[in-house]
């Protein structure tokens, strides 16, 4: 599978339509009530025309809570499960879908701005149960953090008997929840990282837990994180910071006015497997043409799912996801 995540502001080119196998819709919102939200979205006909050059492409909607605390709400009560679930397969019939992406963050995580509870552990699990017995054979997808917190958070073993595929959101691997620079999306981990993640390290976790690899879809990242008023040493990599990392440019901003330009030097670190940016006080970290080719190379000899990423607006030069379709063979 190859699968981007799209917004209104995508433009599925007649290539990118190509080399796509899957699209999550971004984003449907669950409502207090069970009820999903999405007179907000307009790119249906850009998906329709999409459909037409690729028929054999399979079009998801992403759900996010409308409310913060929607998702845990929703999944505690028997009825506001049917309820999601019936909204589920109503939107899908409306706008002719092939499925449903679940994307709570997180189960069981208080961090995030929203109430949450030991119970959505198994409430989580029940959630999915009552979309699929509404969705039948529809496609019925989750986003998952990638690390042990999330993990334990679920019951993973049942919920790859009932899901299609997971997507593991190997970036962010450094956030804003991180004040020491580093790689966000990296294959591998870097000696001296004392926060020790990476893809390799969340996959295996996965599997380790309970979820078969060919349903499990590698994270990649369009965008960048990045820190600022770092210490000009070691290039930057791996210093302490006064905050944690915010998200930077696009990755096609990157390529037109940061790489080796403006005072930014590229730099690779073959360990990791993953680019980054330095300028002498502004640490970027991001996916590149190498780094993507290198996880595609991951996906196929580790027989795994798939890769996707997010999102396709940030790449309006097809230059991501062009490396994807060649890797690929499509």
């Amino acid at each position: 599978m190859i699968l981007g995540y799209i917004n209104n502001d995508a433009v599925l080119t007649r290539r990118d339509a190509e080399i796509l196998t899957n699209v999550h819709v971004s984003f449907g919102k669950l409502t207090m009530e069970g009820d999903l939200l999405t007179d907000h979205l307009t790119l249906w006909e850009g998906l329709e025309q999409a459909k037409k050059v690729n028929p054999g492409l399979k079009a998801s909607l992403s759900v996010i809570p409308a409310e913060p605390d929607a998702f845990t709400h929703c999944a505690a009560s028997p009825e506001l499960r049917e309820a999601f679930a019936r909204s589920c397969a109503r939107v899908m019939k409306q706008y002719h879908l092939d499925g449903i992406d679940l994307d709570w963050e997180y189960p069981c995580v208080p961090s995030n701005g929203m109430t949450s509870s030991a119970a959505d552990r198994e409430n989580f699990t029940l959630l999915c149960e009552a979309i699929r017995k509404e969705i039948g054979d529809g496609l019925l997808s989750i986003a998952a953090g990638a690390d042990l917190y999330y993990v334990e958070s679920v019951e993973l073993p049942r919920l790859a008997e009932i899901l299609d595929y997971i997507c593991v959101m190997t970036y962010d691997l450094k956030c804003g929840f991180h004040a020491l620079t580093g790689h966000h999306s990296q294959l591998y981990s870097s000696t001296g990282d004392i926060f020790r993640n990476s893809c390799d390290q969340a996959m295996r976790l996965f599997e380790q837990y309970g979820a078969p690899r060919e349903k499990l879809l590698l994270g990649a990242a369009f965008y960048s994180r990045q820190w600022e008023n770092i210490p000009d040493r070691n290039h930057g990599f791996l210093q302490l910071a006064k905050t944690g990392g915010g998200y930077g440019p696009t990755y096609a901003q990157l390529a037109e006015s940061y790489v080796d330009q403006n005072g930014y030097t590229y730099y690779w670190d073959d360990e990791a497997k993953a680019p980054y940016l330095f300028n002498g006080s502004t640490f970027i970290s991001y996916d590149d043409p190498r780094s993507i080719a290198e996880k595609c190379k991951y996906v196929k000899e580790r027989g795994l799912g798939g890769i996707f990423y997010w999102n396709h607006s940030s790449d309006p030069t097809g230059t991501l996801l062009g490396v994807m379709g060649e890797e690929f063979g499509r």
